[in-house]
C-alpha cells in the first residue's frame, strides 16, 4: 500500500472516530443557539408554546412534529431555508427582514470578517443554522 492510500485510509478512520463527538458538539451549540433565540416563541421543549406565542398573531408551530408532518422525513432544506429566512415566515417579519441569516452575517462581520474573509462569514452563517437544524433533529417524535 503507497503512502498516499495510507495516508488516506488513516484520515478516514481518524473521521469516522471523530464524527460522533463533532455531531454531539454540534447539537450542544445547536440547543445553545436554540435556547438564547428560539425558546422565547417555539418554547424550551419546541412544542410552539414559548412565553411570546401568545402576543404573536400567527400560532407557532411544534417543532417537534417536522418530520412526522413530512411523511417521516426530517425535512432538512426546508428547516435550512426558513431559518436563514429565504423562506418567508410571516412570524419572523416581512422578507426585507431575514432574521436569523442576517443577524449571523452580522455577528459574522463584528467579529472582523469582511473582504477576503467573504467566505469565512458564509461558512459561520451556515454552521450556526446547521448547529441549530442537527438539535431540531434530536427533538422529532
Amino acid at each position: 500500500m503507497n503512502t498516499h492510500v495510507r495516508s488516506l485510509l488513516c484520515g478516514a478512520i481518524l473521521s469516522l472516530a471523530v464524527m460522533p463527538a463533532l455531531a454531539q458538539e454540534q447539537v450542544s451549540v445547536g440547543q445553545a443557539e436554540f435556547e438564547s433565540s428560539c425558546a422565547s416563541c417555539h418554547g424550551v421543549d419546541a412544542k410552539g408554546r414559548g412565553p411570546y406565542a401568545e402576543l404573536l398573531t400567527v400560532s407557532v408551530p411544534d417543532l417537534t412534529r417536522l418530520q412526522a408532518n413530512n411523511d417521516g422525513v426530517f425535512p432538512f432544506e426546508h428547516a435550512y431555508r426558513v431559518i436563514d429566512g429565504r423562506q418567508e415566515v410571516k412570524a419572523h417579519g416581512p422578507r426585507d427582514m431575514p432574521i436569523w441569516g442576517d443577524r449571523y452575517n452580522d455577528e459574522a462581520l463584528n467579529m472582523g470578517m469582511v473582504g477576503d474573509m467573504m467566505m469565512g462569514r458564509e461558512a459561520y452563517t451556515r454552521s450556526r443554522i446547521l448547529a441549530l437544524i442537527a438539535y431540531l433533529s434530536t427533538l422529532q417524535e
